[in-house]
């Protein structure tokens, strides 16, 4: 097997961050590099880790998730980011799709096989 894929959680209420942790432990390969409370540590976070999944909150202190994904995507254009939230896919943002990030997974429905279809197979080692 191959390097783990490093992934940096970003949300601002630690019960979701546990159950995230939780998620990305059941991924073969998968290990949680570093957790951020909010959009300006998520940068910081993923200048310093280069993770290669990202889990982000829209709803964050500071700046959101989505101006959060563009700064961190300026500092590290090969990050996988991943949008999450409790909205529906009609509620998002109108700017959400334009931020850089691949995906928006309701964190009602983040699952380790919804984590696995992110990362190509080449990618993941």
């Amino acid at each position: 097997m191959g390097e783990p894929v490093d992934v940096l959680i970003v949300d601002d209420q630690r019960p979701f961050r546990t159950v995230a942790r939780t998620v990305v432990g059941m991924v073969g390969g998968w290990r949680v590099a570093a957790e951020a409370e909010t959009g300006e540590q998520a940068v910081e976070e993923a200048a310093r880790l280069q993770p290669a999944v990202v889990l982000m909150d829209i709803n964050l202190p500071g700046i959101n998730g989505i101006e959060a994904t563009r700064r961190l995507l300026k500092v590290d254009p090969a990050a996988v980011v991943v949008l999450l939230s409790t909205y529906n896919l009609d509620d998002l943002p109108g700017d959400a799709g334009e931020c850089g990030a691949v995906a928006y997974i309701n964190k009602e429905d983040l699952t380790p096989a919804r984590l696995r279809a992110l990362r190509p197979v080449e990618q993941a080692g």
